[in-house]
This record gives C-alpha cells, structure tokens and sequence, in this order.
C-alpha cells in the first residue's frame, strides 16, 4: 500500500518483486523449481504514467515490445490498483467490492459485504482498539502527513520545471531525518527492532545505533 507520491513507485515496485524472486530460489535448486512471484500494489494517488487507462486495476508482465499478445514469462506478475480511479471506472465485479471495502472502510456500506468482507471487518474493529496498534497508527498518519507536506514544498520549489534531481535529494534527507525521529520514540516505548522497522524502514544496524 502507497499513499504517498514519491514519484518512483514503478522502480521501488521493481526492485521489491525482482527481490523477491531472487530469494525464490534456494541454493542447489533448479530455475525451474522457482515459485511464480506476484506483486500487489494499491495506491492512494494516481501514477503519472497510467493515467491515461481507463481502468483503476492494471496486469503487468514481460512482453514482446511488437508482439504484445506473447509473454516471455508469467513467473513474475504486477497488479497495480489506483483507489482514486475506483468511483470512476467501477465494473461491478466481486473485486470491486474488496476495493472500496479499503478505499472507504469507516464510510462502507456493509449491506453490500459479504461474509470474508464482514470477517475483515471485524478483524479491522479488533485491531482499532488495540491500543498498540493505535500508536502505531498514528506514526503512520504523522510520517503520511510530514511526506506530503515535503513533497508539496518540493512543487512550490519547481518540482515540474526541471529540478528533479534537487527536490528527491531534499525529499529523502527531511524523509530519513523523520524516520530516525519516530524510531527514537518507538524506542523509549519498548517497541521491538522488527516493529521499528516495519514502520520506518530504517535497517536493524541504524536503530540499534539511536
């Protein structure tokens, strides 16, 4: 899940799958051994490339650049799937109840669920008031929140007039700076070396250093 606009999802996307396709395969084994890796994206914003489909739900594999009907290989497989384009390119499929179950979940309107849907629901419920869970919660808004605001300086600054390059460099030390302050006061609250990693991903070495 992406709700902040880095402007480099489709590398960050990349670079996650083909990981995961790398540790895929042990050593001693055979290629053809390999599990087919899949990787799910949602996002939160629409990707600049993608937005001219007409669709909020995208399937990407490795194609023949004139022979688009021939995939070289389905062992490594993309969904993309922009919550903001829902509403508008809705079809009425099963899928599309999941989705707006997550683009909306407070505002869902749970007449339409069924029972895996009413199961996650109540999962979601146990979790809210989880009082962990919460905390965490709300280092996830707070980081979501000080991304946005860094990234709207960036556009003040001319993000679409050519400096690029200056604005990431900005946007990743103000980003890094923020994640070692959340990772020091996840410390103070006792909170474990895998937690603070989920939530900002710092590597083990750099929060065992705070």
């Amino acid at each position: 899940m992406q709700v902040v606009d880095q402007k480099n999802i489709e590398k960050r996307l990349l670079f996650y799958l083909s990981k995961m396709y790398g540790q895929n395969i042990r050593k001693g084994q055979k290629y053809k051994e390999t599990n087919k890796c899949i990787a799910i994206l949602f996002t939160d914003f629409n990707i600049d490339k993608l937005k001219p489909i007409k669709k909020y739900k995208t399937k990407w594999n490795f194609r023949e650049e004139d022979y688009s009907d021939i995939i070289l290989t389905d062992t490594m497989e993309i969904h993309i799937i922009e919550l903001s384009k829902v509403r508008e390119y809705s079809e009425n499929k099963k899928l599309d109840i999941w989705v707006n179950f997550i683009n909306e979940v407070g505002d869902f309107d749970m007449s339409k669920a069924n029972d895996q849907i009413k199961k996650a629901k109540e999962i979601l419920e146990e979790i809210s008031g989880n009082e962990h869970e919460q905390y965490l919660a709300h280092l996830r808004e707070k980081y979501i929140l000080d991304q946005n605001n860094l990234l709207d300086t960036g556009y003040e600054r001319g993000f679409e007039q050519g400096i690029e390059q200056g604005i990431e460099q900005g946007f990743e030390q103000g980003s890094k700076q923020e994640r070692i302050s959340i990772a020091k006061e996840m410390r103070k609250q006792d909170y474990t070396i895998e937690e603070i990693q989920k939530i900002t991903k710092l590597t083990k070495e750099e929060i065992e250093k705070l």
